[in-house]
């Protein structure tokens, strides 16, 4: 008998080719995902609730000569002191799956068998058996950063650099841009003698004239930058949760965790619907894992939110508030092409097919 390994298990997934009908038994060592000398191990997973808080940290400058802005430009109320805020951009709920140490479980192979396709996540969970599933990779949280200061000083004249104090200068400056505005006018309503000849030479003129006025302009008006940031917040309910502090949030701070008082609280309710029967102490003793175990979750009703509104409010499938369920082996005998497809994330049964 061979395997083929189609990847290693540190990678997306593993898929093995291994031989059934199959019989299972819970794990009593070590837990190793994949091939051992039984057979392949597996482990069904336990399900989490995750928030990906993008947040906007908007930093403004000032400009060199905001305290002539309304002097010369006639601008009101421009800042002349530094300035950092924060927002939410967006919040995304979802689902993971981590390990239930509690369900680890082996197929063991057995002579005279097929050789069925069964694939594995890194973390050891059973997603198919004779077909394969893609495995989403998780997000990588990034940062994007978004700068908007120009080189204002590469627009200076003589004059303007010629001059004795940061006054004139600014004078200078001021009407520099006035010229500019009126070239702008002048050549949209074709009072220039050498216009240009088509319309992508004038876009290209008065993209130059913009980007020059824009320059100028931080030089009295400032210019701000964006910072995008993600965060991840989970939590693994073993249990309800009732109004439980998920993150904080500050307009002047950003994100902080959840015991920091400079924040307002966001918070996560979790509630077990009880949408499937569990088993009793009895019934459970009796009952024979032999073949493809499998989580039945309940729905439990998620609810995130704050002291204004509700962010989110849906319910979601949970393995630890449900049971188990097993597929019997004669599904997988010698003649036999049954597919199973299951959820990462939940352990639950998808599909079962031919």
């Amino acid at each position: 008998m061979t395997f083929d390994i189609e990847n290693n298990m540190k990678k997306a997934f593993l898929s093995l080719f291994l031989s059934l009908p199959l019989m299972l038994s819970a794990q009593v060592s070590e837990f190793r995902p994949g091939i051992v000398a039984e057979g392949v191990n597996y482990v069904l997973p336990r399900t989490g609730v995750r928030a990906d808080v993008t947040v906007y940290k908007t930093v403004y400058t000032p400009g060199e000569y905001a305290r002539y802005a309304d002097r010369y430009m006639h601008l009101k109320n421009v800042p002349a002191e530094s300035q950092t805020s924060y927002s939410i951009k967006s919040i995304n709920i979802y689902q993971y799956g981590e390990p239930d140490t509690l369900k680890y479980y082996t197929i063991k192979l057995k002579d005279k068998s097929v050789a069925p396709l069964a694939q594995l996540t890194p973390e050891g969970f059973l997603v198919s058996i004779n077909t394969n599933v893609p495995v989403p990779s998780p997000k990588q949280p990034e940062t994007v950063e978004t700068h908007n200061k120009l080189d204002s000083h590469r627009y200076f004249t003589s004059e303007i650099l010629a001059a004795s104090s940061s006054a004139k200068m600014a004078e200078l400056i001021a009407q520099e841009i006035m010229d500019i505005r009126e070239s702008k006018n002048s050549i949209r309503r074709g009072q220039v003698e050498s216009m240009p000849k088509d319309g992508a030479s004038l876009k290209i003129l008065l993209d130059e004239l913009d980007q020059q006025e824009t320059a100028l302009m931080q030089l009295f008006v400032g210019y701000t930058d964006t910072i995008s940031t993600t965060e991840s917040y989970s939590v693994m309910p073993e249990e309800n949760l009732e109004k439980v502090v998920f993150f904080r949030f500050s307009q002047k701070l950003g994100l902080l965790d959840d015991d920091d008082l400079a924040g307002e609280p966001y918070y996560i309710t979790l509630r077990d619907q009880h949408t499937v029967p569990l088993p009793t102490e009895a019934e459970a003793k009796k009952r024979k894992i032999n073949g493809i175990v499998y989580n039945m979750p309940s729905m439990a009703n998620v609810r995130i939110f704050n002291a204004k509104s509700t962010i989110y409010d849906k319910d979601l499938p949970f393995p630890q508030f449900g049971t188990i369920d097993v597929l019997a082996p004669t599904l997988f005998g010698k003649d036999a092409t049954t597919t199973v497809t299951l959820n990462p994330e939940t352990g639950a049964l998808v599909k079962v097919g031919k």
